[in-house]
């Protein structure tokens, strides 16, 4: 893993990009509830809490300044290269986790981390604002895939419609409406829709079901296969939304401080050759403060400088 010092990408201009989607939804939501449209278990999630969502933003705003985001280690290849390290540090506990947070799985796991990567001081302060950050983008991912569903949905009840004759209107013919198979894929909700509507009506409809077994077929599915998938990834949306709001709701009530000691590997070396654990917490936060900024002028590490900090203690004694 190779990492640099630098400016980095833009973290505000990706936490815009995510509020952005997530109001979108947000109001696409509301627009379907307004019209009294059925909407998804997730969707109903979303708009319920939606103020936990900006309580969320806003926090991270205020509490990510840009000196401090640009002291943070920066990722130079991967996915996330250009942004600090420990957002991949929490990119991963969150899918591993299916976004719901346990403080003590969490210590567990920035330990076992540790044991091959040590993370800095700054890293580890940069935790919980992290977790909130990916909370998010992971909420924005579901949202999206809530506005693309419901597109699709309202695509396919267009196209009923017309086949059917909703509304009064007379019901065109299948060829008139149908779009040629040689047009791009299309999204599960559309199909599944269209399932929904043909399926049970009459034989006039017969070269429309057609045109929806072959259009199935060539996006190597079946009609049961698309409504099951379709199912199982609404009620996957649904408990991962769940778990977003409830841990952006657990992580205001954690105690980071002392988390963020007991994963601390300069807290460990301190502890075990000095008197730290007796000290109150202000002397212990300048002990760190002064590690920070004498491996951030030097080549050393910040292990090496508390290493080398209780061992000079140690010989003047």
């Amino acid at each position: 893993m190779t990492l640099r010092q630098v400016k980095g990408a833009s973290l505000a201009k990706r936490i815009a990009d995510n509020e952005a989607v997530l109001l979108a939804a947000y109001r696409d939501i509301a627009e379907a509830v307004d019209e009294g449209a059925a909407i998804t278990p997730a969707a109903e999630w979303l708009i319920d809490n939606f103020h936990v969502v900006e309580k969320q933003i806003r926090e991270v705003r205020a509490n990510l300044p840009a000196s401090y985001y640009r002291q943070l280690p920066k990722l130079v290849n991967g996915p996330f290269a250009g942004y600090p390290r420990i957002f991949e540090v929490a990119w991963a506990f969150v899918a591993h986790t299916d976004s719901l947070f346990d403080p003590e799985i969490l210590r567990r796991y920035l330990r076992a981390y540790q044991e091959v990567q040590p993370l800095t001081i700054g890293e580890l302060w940069a935790v919980a604002i992290t977790l909130r950050i990916v909370l998010v983008e992971n909420l924005r991912r579901i949202a999206k895939r809530i506005i693309d569903s419901r597109a699709g949905r309202r695509a396919a009840d267009a196209l009923a419609a017309r086949l059917l004759g909703a509304g009064g209107r007379a019901a065109e013919p299948p060829h008139a409406v149908l779009p040629p198979h040689s047009q791009a894929t299309f999204p599960d909700a559309f199909l599944v829709q269209m399932v929904h509507w043909l399926h049970d009506q009459g034989p006039s409809i017969a070269p429309a079901l057609e045109w929806l077994d072959e259009q199935l077929a060539r996006q190597q599915t079946t009609a049961d296969a698309v409504v099951r998938d379709e199912h199982q990834r609404q009620v996957a949306g649904s408990v991962t939304v769940r778990n977003i709001f409830t841990s952006m709701r657990l992580i205001s009530d954690v105690d980071w401080t002392e988390l963020s000691e007991r994963v601390s590997l300069v807290d460990d070396v301190f502890q075990a050759g000095s008197a730290f654990g007796a000290m109150d917490f202000p002397t212990r936060n300048l002990y760190r403060s002064a590690v920070e900024q004498l491996a951030r002028g030097s080549e050393l590490t910040e292990l090496d400088v508390a290493h080398a900090a209780v061992a000079m203690a140690t010989r003047a004694l």
